[in-house]
């Protein structure tokens, strides 16, 4: 059961980002003549968020015969794949709904977690055209609140103790009555961004700063919680579909992961776990997708103690700890997604242990094409190890303070020896950094 500082929900606020300079019509969309539609018989598929995630889910829907339209507010690395593109502002709800109607795309599909989510309930509303996950699914990725309340308080699923505040003051309260150690996190925002760990009164003031103006949507709530001893923390990849004999959850092997210093992310897959403790994970992972709904991949976070399994988020799209399928498994996330969203038929083969290290940097850092260091000498360096691949991303994401530089890839016979080999082609790719 959850306790909260105050009885009612408030849902968090989100505000206009600063205002862009406008960019030209012709470089911003690139659309159809006002006296023609587009009349191609593929599937489209209109993809609000275009980093460079979008860009490798972009790909995998044209392998699949599909029109894809990326859509954001700058001029984003799946804008360079797409069969057309669009610089808008997401959580303009005039401005999305007139670029849907203008584009008449059979799928709508939220890669982004700065999505006007009215625009997108009034176009489910008119049934020619899906969006997916679901609008409900997607207003929840951007509150914390309301997702958390709806595992907790609605389907019973465990998780550590936690709690809201609306204030510095609200916050001293919850500290003063649950203890110390407690995490901070914002009620939107991505999985760490703006998150601190309360040790004293004194950390109290610092940490509601931070996690108050974390990412680009203006919110003035946090989440606590208990910090509780966990084994591991583990990513489940629950693909849900639907077809004649009604929805399914279809799931990965478990994938481990840990922040390292806040700047690398590692990943591995399989994360072993105990026969228990993985029927409570899909069990958990199951109930909390089925209730957000739609299709699609679903990457849900979990905390496991032993048996003991709790929830901690969701995904409602592919991820960073996800990468890791790139080299794992027979269809990575980004084709799992793009299947189960175009009603094809999907597998979670694991094709081989793997893991990988995800490279981050502040907005400033450098791309490739600008370092003076010697990129070939350095790829030259990492490739060197056994049954490895990197990822260089060329251009910034859609996050202004942190944005992904690279990953480095590896397979093994066994997950710690693919760690291992993950490490080293990480260590040699960050000299570029």
């Amino acid at each position: 059961m959850s306790e909260s500082i105050e009885d009612a929900v408030q849902e968090a606020d989100v505000a206009t980002e600063p205002e862009d300079t406008t960019p030209e019509p012709e470089a911003a969309v690139q659309e159809p003549q006002d006296d023609e539609q587009p009349t191609d018989p593929r599937a489209t598929v209109m993809l609000l968020g275009a980093g460079e995630l979008s860009r490798e889910l972009a790909l995998a829907f044209q392998r699949l015969g599909g029109v894809v339209v990326a859509v954001d507010r700058y001029h984003a690395p799946a804008h360079g794949v797409a069969d057309r593109s669009a610089v808008i502002k997401m959580n303009d709800a005039e401005e999305l709904a007139a670029l849907i109607e203008r584009e008449k795309p059979r799928y709508v599909v939220a890669e982004s977690g700065v999505i006007a989510a009215d625009a997108l309930v009034a176009t489910a509303e008119r049934g020619d055209i899906e969006v997916l996950p679901t609008p409900r699914s997607i207003r929840l990725s951007q509150d914390r609140e309301g997702l958390r309340r709806l595992a907790s308080d609605e389907l019973g699923l465990p998780t550590v103790p936690f709690w809201f505040a609306g204030s510095v003051e609200e916050l001293g309260a919850v500290a003063e009555h649950a203890g110390y150690p407690l995490v901070v996190k914002p009620v939107v925002g991505a999985l760490r961004d703006g998150e601190s760990v309360l040790l004293r009164p004194d950390d109290i003031e610092p940490a509601w700063q931070r996690a108050t103006t974390a990412g680009r949507i203006a919110h003035s709530r946090v989440l606590a919680e208990s910090v509780v001893e966990v084994d591991y923390e583990v990513t489940l990849l629950a693909i849900r579909t639907t077809g004649p004999a009604g929805p399914g959850v279809h799931f990965c092997e478990p994938i481990g992961h840990r922040q390292v210093d806040g700047d690398v992310l590692e990943a591995w897959q399989p994360q072993q776990m105990p026969p228990a403790a993985l029927d409570s994970a899909k069990s958990i992972a199951a109930r909390i997708v089925n209730s957000l709904g739609g299709r699609g991949v679903f990457g849900v976070e979990l905390l496991v103690q032993g048996d003991d399994v709790y929830f901690s988020d969701v995904r409602i799209r592919p991820h960073d700890s996800g990468l890791v399928t790139l080299r794992s498994q027979r269809l990575s996330e980004f084709e799992l997604h793009a299947r189960a969203i175009l009603g094809l038929a999907v597998d979670t083969i694991m094709i081989s242990p793997a893991a990988a290290e995800v490279s981050y940097g502040g907005a400033d850092a450098e791309t490739p094409d600008e370092l003076s260091t010697n990129v070939t000498a350095v790829l030259a360096e990492a490739l060197a190890t056994s049954e490895s691949d990197v990822r260089l991303f060329g251009r910034p994401d859609e996050s202004d303070s942190r944005r992904r530089l690279g990953v480095a890839l590896a397979t093994a016979p066994d997950v710690i020896v693919a760690r291992d080999r993950a490490r080293r082609v990480g260590t040699a790719l960050r000299k570029l950094w």
